[in-house]
């Protein structure tokens, strides 16, 4: 099976500009954990709801802060035909939960959590990735 055939196509984005209030409140109407960031039509980060409690929030900054200040702007990815059990096992590797999905133009297509995975093809591959995501973060 295909990673198209599981993500997420519906994805909303945030821009770099915007307040990490604005990003958080597109988050709990979404009720995602992450959203991707973009930038004159291009990926330029991502910003997860731990990014904000802490880099935002624990280190005492304002609900102003502008997301580019605290996204991650090392993005992961995956193609949009990419097979699902290599993304799984990718997901391990690169301990994420979720990645974005690009098409071949490296435009964004789409978003795959280890849930959509879970739910496509059961909980084998899921599980692998959740176990490697769980070692201790590679030196």
């Amino acid at each position: 099976m295909l990673i198209c055939d599981a993500m997420t196509r519906d994805v909303r984005m945030v821009r770099p500009d915007q307040s990490i209030q604005e990003a958080a409140r597109i988050m709990s109407e979404c009720d995602v954990g992450v959203v991707p960031v973009a930038e004159n039509d291009r990926l330029v980060g991502m910003l997860s709801d731990r990014d904000i409690a802490i880099r935002a929030v624990a280190g005492g900054q304002s609900p102003e802060t502008k997301v580019r200040d605290v996204m991650s702007e090392d993005v992961k990815y995956c193609f949009e035909d990419d097979d699902i059990n290599s993304v799984a096992s990718n997901m391990a590797d690169v301990q994420l939960h979720r990645l974005v999905v690009l098409n071949k133009d490296k435009r964004l297509v789409g978003i795959v959590a280890l849930a959509d995975i879970a739910n496509c093809e059961g909980s084998e591959p899921a599980g692998k990735a959740v176990c490697g995501i769980s070692e201790p973060a590679h030196a």
